[in-house]
């Protein structure tokens, strides 16, 4: 079901017809939890079913991860055009280290995500996307063909105020 949005929301934030435009279709809303971060690669029912989510539901333009491995004093949202990999796990197999997941970012999206939010968000590029992202990533979307980028959970927020 398609929503028709007006120029602004209960926020007064105010849209233009492109930004309008890219929330028009709607996508799935998922929760991918990783697990292991050997299930990166490792083949398993895990991988095995992130590999088939990504054929199975349509394809999106950019994906925004919030991501609990970015823990921060205020909500932080990256908007570097080549995220850096983050490796923030230790004690793995050498293999695990060298995965490269070289996605793009989406400055764009990460300044509307920036927008929609409001109040204390700021853009944070000292970090990249960790490996709660590329983990799944690299099974649903093994190409690194589009564009992510992240958001920190503000740990000073209260759980409510998180999920709004």
């Amino acid at each position: 079901m398609k929503k028709q949005l007006d120029n602004s929301n209960a926020a007064g934030i105010v849209l233009t017809a492109g930004e309008r435009d890219n929330m028009m279709n709607e996508m799935p809303v998922l929760f991918v939890g990783h697990g292991s971060p050997m299930n990166a690669i490792e083949g398993n029912r895990f991988s095995d079913y992130w590999k088939l989510l990504g054929e199975e539901i349509p394809r999106p333009k950019v994906i925004l991860s919030v991501s609990a491995h970015w823990y921060t004093s205020g909500l932080r949202v990256t908007d570097a055009p080549s995220p850096k990999m983050v490796y923030d796990m230790y004690g793995f197999p050498e293999e695990l280290y060298q995965i490269v997941y070289n996605a793009p970012g989406s400055p764009d999206f990460a300044h509307l995500t920036e927008k929609l939010i409001g109040g204390d968000i700021k853009i944070d590029n000292s970090w990249g996307l960790d490996h709660g992202s590329w983990s799944v990533l690299c099974h649903m979307y093994p190409k690194a063909d589009i564009p992510v980028f992240q958001l920190s959970v503000d740990r000073l927020a209260p759980a409510a105020e998180c999920y709004e």
